[in-house]
């Protein structure tokens, strides 16, 4: 804000229209500087912009609340820990299959926010230490994302590949001819890592998902990438089973070379669960531009409910406080508490879940009282 009554944006980024699913959308997301945050205006400054400027940093502040991640938690850090020894040990030698791994866990716990994070600073790491281009020329793509439908075969899987990468033989050849279009993508441009999104879509019994499966070993086998799966169940799918009929025997063989990784939800029945609930929450608060915000708001004054809300999973968490933010930024009221949150609808799992998670608390509570009468 300067003297005339206006106020500049810090923050210029536009990554609302980008697809992870194309080279340049991926090289946008991973190469975008950090978010600025957006400066607390008290209402007496706010008051006094002109038109103009009060849009734009009303804009600011809804653009920034449904921003606020990712968030480094304790699951984040330890997925990305795991994620780092992985595939910074997959430097084998060509004649030798890289392990893969797969990041399986239920829906809301903040899997693919997690793997993005790790793929955007893997990222900029090969970009910092090998340069933009390759010896050849090439642009040097660390990265490769694929997501897949519920439909995905070989030839449409190495159709995304080459998608991904722009080529222009994506529109007609063979699957044999796809494959080795994409693998001529992945040398010339140096990928090392290759993300396969949603692979839970993916009927892993059918005909098509056995096809699947013997590509991804293909892949392993032939090129120098590193696996990584993620999804929802993909243990009770069959990714890591072992059978005797020649379905399983296939897919149990990718479970050889895989490596599960999962993200626990947040809880409260330990000392350690409790604590790191109300770390989440107090970073949460330094991130919200409202001016009415308190210490404490969030981790104090509203500690259980948001807990029950969105029983311990961040993505309904970070739904909830992004749109409360939105809510509160737009009515005024400038500040989150119960009145203004119960009127807030979120996913319908979450929704559901109150009563149980409700109820987990209370007992936890009482249990918790009779061991302090004890003692």
């Amino acid at each position: 804000m300067n003297s005339e009554n206006t106020w500049t944006p810090g923050d210029v980024h536009r990554l609302d229209a980008l697809t992870l699913s194309r080279k340049e959308g991926w090289a946008a997301f991973a190469d975008a500087a950090p978010r600025v945050q957006p400066e607390l205006l008290p209402r007496s400054a706010y008051v006094a912009l002109n038109e103009r400027a009060r849009a734009e940093y009303d804009r600011a502040r809804r653009v920034w609340h449904a921003n606020l991640g990712p968030l480094r938690t304790p699951q984040l850090a330890e997925v990305h820990e795991d994620l780092w020894d992985i595939v910074d040990s997959n430097q084998q030698d060509g004649d030798k299959a890289k392990g893969a791994v797969a990041v399986d866990a239920f829906p809301g716990l903040g899997k693919t926010t997690a793997v993005l994070a790790f793929a955007r600073d893997f990222h900029r790491r090969e970009i910092a230490e090998g340069g933009a281009f390759t010896d050849g020329g090439h642009e040097r793509l660390p990265v490769c994302r694929v997501g897949l439908t519920g439909n995905t075969g070989m030839k449409d899987f190495n159709r995304a590949m080459l998608e991904f990468f722009g080529h222009p033989g994506r529109v007609t050849g063979t699957t044999a001819e796809f494959a080795q279009r994409a693998l001529d993508c992945v040398l010339s441009c140096d990928v090392k890592l290759l993300i396969v999104d949603d692979l839970h879509f993916l009927r892993w019994r059918a005909t098509g998902g056995v096809e699947v499966s013997n590509h991804f070993k293909y892949i392993a086998n032939e090129f120098p990438v590193t696996l990584l799966f993620v999804g929802v169940g993909l243990a009770a799918r069959g990714l890591f089973s072992e059978g005797e009929t020649y379905d399983n025997a296939v897919l149990a063989q990718t479970g050889r070379r895989t490596t599960r990784l999962d993200m626990r939800s947040f809880e409260l029945k330990s000392d350690q669960g409790r604590a790191e609930w109300r770390q989440l929450l107090l970073a949460l608060e330094k991130r919200l531009v409202l001016r009415e915000k308190y210490r404490g708001m969030l981790a104090d004054d509203l500690f259980d409910y948001l807990f029950i809300r969105s029983s311990g999973h961040i993505g309904s968490l970070m739904t909830l406080i992004n749109r409360g933010c939105q809510r509160a930024a737009r009515t005024g009221a400038e500040r989150l508490d119960e009145e203004l949150l119960s009127r807030v609808k979120i996913d319908q799992a979450a929704h559901l879940a109150q009563d149980d998670v409700r109820n987990l608390l209370k007992g936890q509570r009482s249990r918790r009282s009779r061991q302090v009468v004890r003692r």
